[in-house]
């Protein structure tokens, strides 16, 4: 019995703190009364209606006999507290006042509704005392549910707190608002004086306008008047202006008749190119298919031996050379001997660039008009062939960067190839004039031991293996995997001859100390189309500085390495071969001729139409012998005479 009667005062405590009258902050009551504007709470405030908690149920038990027992009275309900009445003076109540009542009586009778909950929990408590342990849950599940009622309503005293501080926001908003339309006032009112003042302007414009407008009607007046006085004369030019018309046609006849006479002599003109080439042709035939040229370097500051006995006799056409030894026989009487050599020309030792270039500059014409021509220079190491081939060091007073800016201006130290690469720019260049367009293309390539080597190639050392193909159709030889540069300028070759020395397989010998360890060649093939003619032609032009020809002893004696000997054989070996191959050309022809088995060769006579060789004789006495010996080749070339070279040309 004591612990039902301890349960039952909690029980009545708790109640009596449900029962107590809730109170809420008194909203606008320090504050002035404005209208109130739509809450986004409100909303809100809306929807928590319908979530308030609904009356409790419970399932009432069976109504049991029992003997009376002595309970306590429920505690009365208490009536709900009075509604406070709110003030409102010189306007009327706004929505949101009437909503904030609204709210106010919904709390009130939510308290109402918890009051009457807990009454009739105590009835049911007394009348159902035999089931004091169900009822101690249904006072869990209760107690539970107040709990989550006063969090609600914590919630809503939030949210009217929320809804108070929109309202004062409101409040300062409405005032900003009032403020800035009192701004905007105060600019209309600038804007508008500013408008009467332009106003005024432009009334004072237009009666200038209408000042100007009067004085531009005497002026009309007076320019109707002028222009009656010009129509008449416009009268009189035009009658000029036919008459000078007759004239113009009459010009103009004239000028149709000059243009017909002006293309007859472009016809006539292209016609004499024609003629003109044929017999340039013609003379470069008669000169011969092969051609030697023979040139004594000059004695260098550097050369310490004694200087070979050397003389030129024929001083008007300068075609011999003769040189002269002595020796002791075996019976000690002193032996002389005297060597004669003829050739097409015999250059001197102070004979210049300019003068050799000379001889030859003709070949350039014989490229554009569709020949294949091969210039090459022979001769032991030492003996000027790089020098003749591609130049010596500059020696004019112009910077490198200007000479090679300025094609024109050719250095006099200039060799053969880049001499002979500024004539072919500047035939082509004159050829336009007569119909003829030219696309020029180069190629630099080395033969080092029997293998081609590509001088242009992307790296310093090529390594990519290439082959030498003849295609029997069209007559030409190409190199595999060779970079052709397209040629645009004469100072674009310089370039790449100055990047093919850099790349070029050089050694130290007994001779020179930076001897040529292979031959370079290099070609410019040359494509010309003369769209009127209706004619094409294809030409090449390779200039090959060919290596040392000098027999091993000379160029290593005893202190020879294995890859110099290897080297000297095959330079020997190419070279001979060329000399046999030119002779077998000279007497069967070029039909039926089997090559050697040398990359020399297979390059250079394949494509060979007309040959032009330059011996270099080195002065000293210490050489005499290789001299002699290069002078013999040079002579059996020069005995051999070969077909007539032929013009590769198309025509459409």
């Amino acid at each position: 019995m004591a612990p039902t009667l301890k349960r039952k005062a909690v029980a009545e405590e708790e109640d009596e703190a449900l029962d107590q009258p809730r109170k809420l902050p008194a909203i606008g009551a320090s504050r002035p009364t404005r209208t109130l504007q739509p809450s986004r709470t409100t909303p809100n405030l809306a929807k928590a209606g319908p979530s308030l908690p609904k009356p409790l149920t419970k399932p009432r038990a069976p109504t049991l006999t029992r003997p009376a027992r002595g309970t306590s009275a429920p505690p009365a309900s208490r009536p709900p507290p009075p509604t406070r009445a709110r003030t409102v003076s010189g306007r009327a109540v706004s929505a949101e006042d009437k909503r904030f009542t609204q709210l106010q009586t919904q709390l009130t009778s939510i308290e109402s509704a918890r009051a009457a909950d807990a009454a009739r929990l105590a009835q049911d408590m007394e009348a159902e005392r035999a089931k004091v342990a169900e009822l101690q849950e249904n006072h869990a599940a209760m107690s539970k549910e107040l709990a989550a009622a006063r969090n609600q309503e914590m919630t809503q005293r939030r949210e009217l707190v929320h809804a108070s501080d929109e309202i004062e926001g409101l409040r300062k908003k409405h005032a900003r608002e009032v403020q800035d339309l009192e701004m905007d006032m105060k600019q209309k009112d600038r804007e508008i004086r500013e408008v009467n003042e332009d106003l005024r302007l432009c009334r004072g414009d237009l009666d200038r306008e209408r000042e100007a407008v009067t004085s531009l009607k005497a002026t009309l007046a007076l320019q109707s008047t002028a222009h009656l006085t010009l129509t008449t004369q416009n009268q009189l030019l035009q009658a000029q202006v036919d008459a000078h018309g007759r004239m113009i046609a009459d010009l103009t006849t004239k000028l149709e008749a000059a243009e017909r006479l002006a293309e007859e002599k472009v016809r006539e003109a292209r016609e004499g190119e024609i003629v003109r080439r044929k017999l340039h042709n013609m003379v470069q035939e008669l000169k011969g298919n092969i051609r030697v040229f023979c040139r004594v370097r000059p004695v260098l500051s550097t050369d310490s031996d004694e200087e070979a006995n050397m003389v030129f006799p024929d001083k008007s056409e300068h075609k011999e050379i003769v040189l002269e030894s002595s020796s002791e026989s075996a019976m000690g009487q002193e032996r002389k001997e005297v060597y004669n050599f003829g050739f097409d020309r015999v250059f001197e030792p102070a004979a210049t660039q300019a003068e050799v270039f000379e001889e030859i500059s003709q070949l350039a014409q014989s490229c554009t008009d569709g020949y294949n021509v091969c210039i090459f220079a022979y001769g032991q190491t030492g003996s000027g062939k790089s020098f003749t081939m591609e130049g010596g060091p500059v020696r004019s007073p112009l910077p490198v960067f200007l000479l090679v800016l300025m094609p024109t201006k050719t250095d006099e130290t200039a060799g053969m190839i880049p001499r002979a690469v500024d004539q072919v720019f500047r035939e082509t260049e004159e050829l336009k004039s007569k119909g003829w367009e030219y696309t020029l293309e180069g190629q630099f390539l080395e033969i080092y031991n029997e293998t081609i080597n590509d001088l242009l190639g992307a790296h310093d050392f090529d390594k990519k293996k290439h082959e030498i193909k003849h295609d029997p159709k069209t007559g030409a030889t190409r190199v595999t995997d060779i970079n052709v540069v397209q040629l645009r300028s004469p100072s674009q070759v310089r370039q790449l001859l100055a990047l093919a020395q850099k790349r070029r397989s050089v050694a130290a010998t007994m001779v020179n100390e930076r001897s040529s360890r292979s031959h370079s060649v290099f070609t410019l093939r040359i494509k010309g189309v003369n769209a009127p003619l209706g004619e094409q032609c294809e030409g090449s032009l390779n200039l090959v500085d060919l290596a040392g020809s000098e027999r091993l002893n000379v160029s290593f004696a005893n202190g020879a390495d294995k890859e110099r000997v290897k080297e000297t054989q095959n330079i020997n070996r190419s070279l001979s071969a060329l000399g046999d191959v030119i002779a077998a050309l000279g007497e069967k022809g070029a039909v039926g001729v089997d090559l050697p088995p040398s990359k020399l060769t297979e390059w250079e006579l394949e494509d060979a139409g007309i040959l032009q060789m330059f011996l270099n004789v080195s002065p000293l006495a210490a050489h005499l012998n290789e001299s002699l010996t290069s002078l013999r080749f040079a002579t059996k070339v020069n005995n051999t005479t070969i077909g007539t070279a032929k013009k590769q040309t198309k025509t459409s």
